[in-house]
Parts: C-alpha cells; sequence; structure tokens
C-alpha cells in the first residue's frame, strides 16, 4: 500500500481498497488536522511522529488507543482528542495500524481538566505553531502550508470576536473555513480552559474583539 507517496511498511499491512486509502487520507489531511503536527510521505508537520511507518513502531491497538484517548495512553502529550465517529476512528486505524484483533469495546473517560492557566496552556498546545508569544513563528510553523495565525497581530485579532477565538480552538480550523491543519482541542480541553486560552490571546494582542461582538453591546 502506498501513502503520500510512500509504501505503508510493516509485516502485518492489511490492504484496504484504493476508495478507503482515499477517504481516510483524506480524513487525516482535510477534517481532523492531524497533518497540523504528523507527517504523511513529504507533507505535513514536524511536531509528532510521522504517520506513513507508524506500524512499524506501533501496533494497531496502540494506535486505535492514542487515537480514541491520548492522554489515556501518553499522560501530559499534546495531542488532542480528536471527535470522531467510530467507523472513522477504525478507517484511520486500519490505514495506520492494520486491523484491530482484539478490542474490549470500552472508551476511557477522558481526564478531568486541570489547568486553567491560560499561559501555561498556550504554552502546551498552541506555541508549536503559533509561537511561545503569539508571533506565528512556532517551531512548526514552516512545515504549513497556510500561516500560522499572528495572535500578537492587534490590527488582526481586534476584528476577530472572542466567540470565533473559541469556536476555532473547540472545532478547529475547518468549521471556520481555516487552514484544516488546525486541529479541534474541545476534546482534550474544557470549555473553561478554551476561554482561558482566548483571554490569553486577549494579552497577547492586547486588543479586544470588535465592539459589536462585546457583552453589553447595542
Amino acid at each position: 500500500m502506498v501513502l503520500g507517496g510512500l509504501p505503508i511498511t510493516g509485516a502485518h499491512a492489511q490492504p484496504l481498497s484504493p476508495f478507503a486509502t482515499a477517504k481516510a487520507t483524506t480524513l487525516l489531511r482535510e477534517k481532523y488536522g492531524c497533518l497540523g503536527c504528523h507527517r504523511l510521505g513529504d507533507d505535513g508537520g514536524q511536531l509528532a511522529p510521522a504517520l506513513h511507518d507508524v506500524r512499524t513502531r506501533r501496533d494497531a491497538a496502540y494506535i486505535a488507543a492514542i487515537i480514541r484517548n491520548p492522554q489515556q495512553v501518553r499522560p501530559g502529550a499534546a495531542m488532542p482528542r480528536t471527535r470522531m465517529p467510530e467507523a472513522d476512528r477504525t478507517l484511520i486505524t486500519r490505514l495506520l495500524g492494520g486491523d484491530l484483533t482484539a478490542r474490549d469495546g470500552t472508551v476511557p473517560a477522558a481526564p478531568a481538566p486541570t489547568d486553567t492557566n491560560g499561559a501555561a496552556l498556550y504554552r502546551t498546545w498552541c506555541a508549536g505553531c503559533h509561537g511561545a508569544t503569539g508571533q506565528g513563528n512556532g517551531p512548526n510553523a514552516k512545515a504549513l502550508p497556510v500561516p500560522p495565525a499572528r495572535h500578537a497581530d492587534a490590527a488582526t485579532m481586534s476584528q476577530r470576536p472572542d466567540d470565533t477565538l473559541y469556536d476555532t480552538i473547540d472545532g478547529g480550523g475547518a468549521i471556520m473555513n481555516r487552514s484544516a491543519r488546525m486541529p479541534a482541542f474541545g476534546g482534550s480541553l474544557s470549555p473553561v480552559q478554551i476561554r482561558a486560552l482566548v483571554a490569553h490571546i486577549r494579552t497577547l494582542c492586547r486588543c479586544v474583539g470588535p465592539a459589536w461582538s462585546r457583552d453589553g453591546a447595542p
């Protein structure tokens, strides 16, 4: 099987139809933001392990588990828990790791929200692309086809309502007609944490959203 211009390698590679392969690849590239951090062939980010050869390092059970709940498998990892239908999760697992031979059917509970410090959350979840001070110059920025937003840019950020920032963090770039490489963090971060991130972005740009969008606006 070939993915992203490179062969999917591993002793137990399971064949998918060309349609299923194309669908799974499209999900990774355009819907779930996986290539914001991971590389698929010669395309994708540099913050996380490559996907085209992950089955040479991990089995299908591990791949399924970390897609389902990253913090359950790797506590502290800056990989969001992506909300997706079970059919999509199974298809992506088959593409990357082959067929699961056993599954207990349980879904581990997401860890309870802890840190609500906006600056700390930003360093963990955002700085890799957007930069530590919101200049859009994180270590992964050059690997992305669309430059990350410059959260320190007051002229731009003052045009974006807090609700827009919240929805982009929660649901990812694709649902906001922005880059699909921006993953959704709503599966890992609580509403309180996302609001803390929005508040921190406002400190980076030293600005507020447009007047019409603020509480109490006419």
